[in-house]
């Protein structure tokens, strides 16, 4: 690996461009005064000195000082790799506390996108850490057709976490029969027209996220999306409780249909 690319991945760890070179300086020379780093990286004796006390205060280098003269040793690679983890782990532990400190101004959506059909189990995956109820558009048929097993091995799941779910599908065979099974499933399904609403992709809304899964009949060209953003989950919930409403007018329709079915009989 060159140098340049080395001294790269050292300034990932905390050091800047100058105390980058003086380290990579240090592991070819060995121990030695000032000058020799100076001479080596083509800084000034003042400014190389200044850099050498600065990594020495921070454990970077070790410093010696014999006959008047201070010499420097940088400190073993591997040491150096235990320092940058410390550090990264003393991050991971103040990270909320961190995000704490964030105001709207900061706040921008995380967007992670998910292909083939892996991925697109790995979106649902995602909808099973739901803290909030599950609000879903989806077509009932095009959904079992893509996962086979998808009543044994997500719903099941989904039950078993006591995720709650409230979905609008196509009213069709298979929306009706999926519709009479929705108490056992922990959920509550609305259906509305398929020739109207012919919904062909699955929308879930849960805790401040949006995930979306777009089928295809190619399996190498479904994908999925997942949007974090506490005002995007908001307005989607927003737009998934007017459907709502009016999907439960259809089924107060439905009803009264069916009753008047049943006085005829």
């Amino acid at each position: 690996m060159s140098t340049a690319a080395l001294q790269h991945i050292i300034q990932s760890v905390g050091l800047d461009t100058e105390e980058a070179k003086l380290y990579i300086a240090g592991l070819k020379i060995g121990t030695a005064p000032a000058s020799a780093y100076a001479k080596n990286t083509g800084f000034n004796r003042i400014t190389t000195y200044n850099q050498l006390e600065k990594l020495t205060k921070r454990g970077i280098f070790s410093a010696v000082r014999k006959k008047n003269v201070k010499t420097y040793q940088p400190i073993a690679p591997e040491k150096l790799s235990i320092e940058a983890h410390k550090n990264a782990e003393a991050l991971d532990r103040v990270l909320p506390d961190l995000q704490g400190l964030m105001g709207n101004h900061h706040r921008t959506p995380r967007v992670r996108y998910y292909e083939g059909v892996e991925g697109i189990r790995d979106v649902y995956e995602d909808t099973l850490t739901a803290q909030t109820e599950l609000l879903n558009f989806a077509n009932s048929d095009v959904v079992r057709n893509f996962w086979k097993e998808y009543d044994k091995q997500y719903v099941a799941q989904r039950v078993k976490k006591g995720i709650y779910l409230k979905g609008i599908a196509p009213d069709d065979v298979v929306g009706r029969k999926v519709h009479g099974k929705d108490k056992q499933s922990n959920r509550e399904i609305r259906l509305v027209s398929a020739k109207e609403f012919p919904i062909n992709n699955e929308i879930n809304i849960y805790d401040n996220k949006v995930a979306i899964i777009s089928f295809a009949e190619d399996e190498s060209e479904v994908f999925g999306v997942i949007i974090e953003s506490t005002e995007v989950a908001q307005t989607q919930r927003q737009i998934f409780e007017m459907a709502w409403r009016f999907a439960g007018l259809g089924e107060s329709s439905r009803k009264k249909n069916e009753d008047q079915l049943i006085m005829f009989e």
